[in-house]
Order: structure tokens, then C-alpha cells, then sequence
């Protein structure tokens, strides 16, 4: 399945209204099913993931970090930055797109704007979670997190921010597990449903009973982050559906493909050989807007 190839303001003719991207977010989670979600780091693999046939993506702060400023997911991008590579990817798609909030970029108020921020820029839905600054991936070693009534107050202040106008989902994480063990993670988990977030992540369950524990713990849609090689266990989209999960997320299984395919292009060409199982192209063009833009440039060709 392919989807448009620009989409643009400048590129599009005139349309009908659309639904915001929370109004569309919101029906794919009423919606019956699990939502598998491939998580993108930059506009060409948001579409990509478009292309495919997937109808949500999430901007990665792991795999933006690395893509963007060559840098380690430990809370050395920007506010900015992030917010200037979601702009560039919530333009590139017409399908929603969850933004990485981090830990909301300071204290409440940061909350806040990061959440105004990111529904400017168009996202359908932002993740604020409860790591102590400087945050890091989920799946690595010395997280920790605020305590408890932090960690509420940045919620309560993300769905401030929504109730006062923002048109945006919230996304309430925990990183407790690692640190405080499920019960906890389980409890701030609850409060956060209890404060009006939309959805609920508790990060890196470390077995399947604990995936079950806390696809049970809320009412709200609940995701699941599939991280290779990581601390939880990866299901099948089947499996994690059965469990009570809403989305599958794919953090990074694209950053990984991705870089294990150019060291390979790399290692060909350092060796004097032509790389193998390159896209060709002409497809590239294709998935860059070439053939759009060409149509697109004729229709203002003069006679």
C-alpha cells in the first residue's frame, strides 16, 4: 500500500476539511483491534511507515537523538530539536503521530508548553513521563524516577494543557518498574488514568505476566513497547491483542534495519564492491516526491 507522496501545504490542491490528527488518533483507539505502531526517527521513514499500510507512528527519542544529533537517548536533545523533527514529520504523513515528550522539559509549566508545542506542530499525541532529568531510554542501565507527586503534577499539568486548548492526546509513561518494581509502577499507573490521561505505558515489564498485570491495571488503551533485544519479553501483535494491549510499539526495529543495511553498504564499498539489496532509483525518487512534484510542476507549465 502506498500513500501519497507529497503531502505537503505547498504540494496539496485543495481539500476537504480533515478530522485534527487527535480526532483521528481517538478513533483509531475506539476502534476494535490492536494498532500495530513502527516507530519513525525523520519525515522519510514516517513515510515509509505511511507507505506501508500502518495507520499510527510515534517520533522515537532514542531513535531521533541518534539520527539527528548523533547522540545517546540521555537527555541531550533539545526541546527544539525535537520539536523541529516533529514538524518535519507530522507535515510529511497524513497519518497521526505520537511525539516523544520525554520528562515535559523541566517542571510543570515546561509541561505545558512542550504540550502546546507539540499539538502546533501536529501531533496527535504527546508522551510525558516521569524519569528524573537527565532522562534516559527505557532499556538501559541508571534510570530513576521523580517521586510520586511529581510525577502526578506533570500529568495533571499535560492535561491542563489539553483542556486549555491544546488538540492532543496525552500519553502518561512510568519508568517506575526499573526502579520501584511493578507494584509501584502498577499504582502511578492508575493515577495517572485517574488524572485524564488518554493513554497509559508502563515501560519495560520484564515477563508475560507482567505484561498481563499491567494491560489489566487501567481502562484507558494501553501500549506496549517492543524493543528488541530489550528488558520485556516481544510478543506477537496477536498475543499482546489477547493480552488487552491497544498499541504495539516498534521503537526502534527501523533505526536497527536501517543501520545494520548502510554498515553493510559501507563494509561493500570499503572492500571495492557494489553494495546488493538497494532500492533502486527510481523507487527512491518515488518515495522522495519526485513524481509529484514533476506532475504537480506541469500543471503550472506555460503553453
Amino acid at each position: 500500500m502506498t500513500g501519497p507522496a507529497m503531502t505537503g501545504p505547498a504540494m496539496t490542491g485543495p481539500e476537504s476539511p480533515r478530522p485534527s490528527p487527535a480526532r483521528r488518533l481517538r478513533a483509531l483507539l475506539e476502534a476494535p483491534g490492536l494498532i500495530v505502531m513502527p516507530c519513525c526517527f525523520d519525515a522519510h521513514s514516517a513515510k515509509l511507515i505511511e507507505r506501508a499500510g500502518f495507520p499510527l507512528t510515534f517520533m522515537s527519542g532514542f531513535a531521533v537523538s541518534a539520527a539527528r544529533v548523533g547522540l545517546p537517548d540521555t537527555g541531550l536533545i533539545s526541546y527544539g530539536e525535537m520539536l523541529d523533527a516533529g514538524r518535519d514529520i507530522c507535515v510529511a504523513v497524513r497519518i497521526p503521530v505520537i511525539g516523544d515528550g520525554d520528562t515535559g522539559y523541566g517542571n510543570a509549566l515546561n509541561v505545558k508548553r512542550t504540550v502546546a508545542g507539540y499539538a502546533s506542530a501536529g501531533f496527535a499525541a504527546v508522551m510525558i513521563e516521569d524519569q528524573l532529568a537527565p532522562k534516559r531510554c527505557g532499556h538501559t542501565r541508571g534510570k530513576r524516577v521523580v517521586d510520586r507527586g511529581e510525577a502526578e503534577a506533570r500529568i495533571r499539568a499535560a492535561v491542563d494543557a489539553r483542556e486549555e486548548g491544546a488538540d492532543i492526546l496525552i500519553l502518561a509513561r512510568t519508568d517506575a518498574r526499573a526502579c520501584l518494581g511493578l507494584d509501584e509502577a502498577l499504582d502511578r499507573a492508575r493515577a495517572f488514568e485517574a488524572l485524564g490521561a488518554d493513554i497509559i505505558f508502563v515501560e519495560a515489564p520484564e515477563s508475560t505476566a507482567e505484561l498481563e498485570a499491567v494491560a489489566k491495571a487501567t481502562r484507558r488503551p494501553s501500549l506496549a513497547n517492543m524493543l528488541e533485544q530489550g528488558a520485556t519479553p516481544v510478543l506477537p501483535p496477536k498475543a499482546l491483542e489477547e493480552i488487552g494491549f491497544k498499541i504495539a510499539a516498534y521503537p526502534l526495529t527501523l533505526l536497527l534495519a536501517a543501520t545494520r543495511a548502510m554498515e553493510g553498504a559501507l563494509a561493500a564499498l570499503k572492500e571495492g564492491r557494489a553494495p546488493d539489496n538497494l532500492a533502486t532509483f527510481a523507487h527512491l525518487r518515488e518515495v522522495a516526491g519526485f513524481d509529484a512534484y514533476f506532475e504537480a510542476e506541469g500543471r503550472y507549465a506555460e503553453d
